[in-house]
């Protein structure tokens, strides 16, 4: 009799138990902690599926034993098996790895960008002091310019021709440098240092062949020179002398 009695229970509470119910949780980044809404969740048994709301809630009817998918673009998947009643907590790991910001300055400034700037930090000597046509042309007549001579006889007139020569130099020097550069020399010889360092010293090249050699000959002028490099590595090699006149302006 008991045993009768025990089997009609569970018969009653068999379908109670079977009984789908609402099943409710939030999905969240599993790197970042932070709720995530337009998850896709479904129901694996039932096929049916629903979506989170902008508070990353979601609700979806379910039984014990039945398992949730939840996916959304940019993580992967997840599944998660129910086995009771209580809301749950849903952490998806992301596809990709979000770095931090990261401000990118620009270290190495281009020839003509160094120019500007030098030009700017010396306005006066391409202004005012910069020399002028001797001959001058306006609407009424050529005529001398006065402030030409003045700049050819003036010491600040002198002063300011020096200083846009160096000035000039150090341009042409970043010209050479910016293109003959120790990253785009290595990529076209295979030289590492102290063999790179010294190859660079040795076949520097001009300013005139840098500013009008196509990519073409330039790279024919460096491999060249490489092999003239490989017959004798450890020739020793000395900088042009500076003639006393030009080292003496």
């Amino acid at each position: 009799m008991k045993y009768l009695l025990f089997l009609c229970l569970a018969f009653l509470t068999l379908p109670a138990f079977c009984q789908e119910k609402p099943v409710s949780g939030v999905v969240a980044d599993k790197t970042t902690q932070e709720r995530i809404a337009k998850v896709n969740v479904r129901n694996t048994r039932s096929g049916k599926s629903a979506y989170n709301n902008l508070k990353a809630e979601f609700s979806i009817n379910a039984r014990p034993g039945d398992v949730l998918i939840f996916s959304r673009q940019g993580y992967f998947p997840d599944t998660v098996k129910i086995t009771g009643t209580g809301d749950i907590a849903v952490y998806l790991k992301p596809t990709a790895i979000m770095l931090k910001e990261v401000k990118v300055r620009d270290s190495l400034l281009s020839p003509m960008r160094r120019l500007a700037m030098a030009k700017a930090e010396n306005s006066k000597a391409y202004g005012s002091l910069a020399y002028r046509d001797i001959l001058s042309v306006s609407p009424i007549g050529a005529g001398i310019s006065i402030d030409a001579i003045w700049n050819m006889l003036s010491r600040s007139g002198r002063n300011a021709a020096r200083l846009r020569e160096v000035i000039q130099q150090d341009y042409d020097q970043d010209v050479i440098d910016y293109r003959f550069n120790k990253a785009f020399v290595t990529s076209v010889t295979g030289l590492q240092e102290p063999d790179l360092t010294k190859f660079m010293q040795r076949y520097r090249p001009s300013y005139y062949t840098v500013s009008t050699a196509s990519d073409y000959d330039f790279i024919a002028y460096i491999k060249g020179n490489l092999k003239r490099y490989q017959r004798n590595p450890n020739r020793m090699y000395l900088q042009p002398l500076i003639p006393v006149t030009a080292a003496a302006k």
